[in-house]
């Protein structure tokens, strides 16, 4: 299995959604990359999520934050919230992800909300923000069957409901990956 030094800290709103959250999970796990996160951002996406399901328990999303930490050994990023009084973004209640990304020398914060973290204030840093739509298309330029064989086993997953191919291209559209999900579709056969 490749190792990939190369690391990415997903902000919130990336794990907030079931399927995104699984498919980035599935994608961290190839060794194109190293998937980092703290404990405020599970915090932040799990109380969010709680406040819209009320469906949900906080023992079952806790259970999700174990299984997300056990499954990428060092994901966990510590350390990183004494740096935030030094960093300066748009929301003061964004700095301790970008923190957290300076403590695990990330080259790339995935988020929705690219304004929070504009370029001028992470290009010190040698940080880039990117929506998930951008880093999963630059995943497939660097290795198209790694992110096929994540899709794959991503959608293998999906067992209640099970999926088809285009209706899992179509619950992915609803991510708000457009981009991924079009050079994916010819692969429709295979997924």
């Amino acid at each position: 299995m490749r190792h990939s030094p190369f690391t990415a800290v997903y902000d919130a709103c990336v794990l907030y959604p079931a399927p995104l959250r699984d498919l980035l999970m599935w994608l961290g796990l190839s060794g194109l990359y190293r998937a980092r996160w703290s404990a405020r951002i599970h915090e932040e996406w799990t109380r969010n999520l709680l406040k819209n399901r009320p469906d949900l328990t906080m023992e079952q999303l806790a259970r999700t934050v174990a299984l997300m930490d056990k499954a990428i050994p060092g994901a966990l990023v510590t350390g990183h919230e004494v740096l935030c009084a030094e960093l300066s973004l748009p929301d003061p209640d964004d700095r301790h992800v970008l923190a957290a990304a300076i403590r695990c020398k990330a080259e790339v914060i995935v988020t929705f909300n690219l304004k929070d973290f504009p370029v001028a204030n992470l290009e010190s840093f040698d940080i880039e923000p990117q929506h998930p739509d951008e880093f999963i298309i630059d995943l497939w330029d660097l290795d198209q069957a790694a992110v096929l064989a994540s899709v794959q086993k991503h959608r293998a997953t999906l067992i209640s409901p099970s999926m088809d191919a285009a209706q899992y291209l179509n619950m992915m559209l609803r991510q708000g990956i457009p981009q991924a999900v079009k050079v994916l579709e010819p692969f429709l056969m295979i997924i």
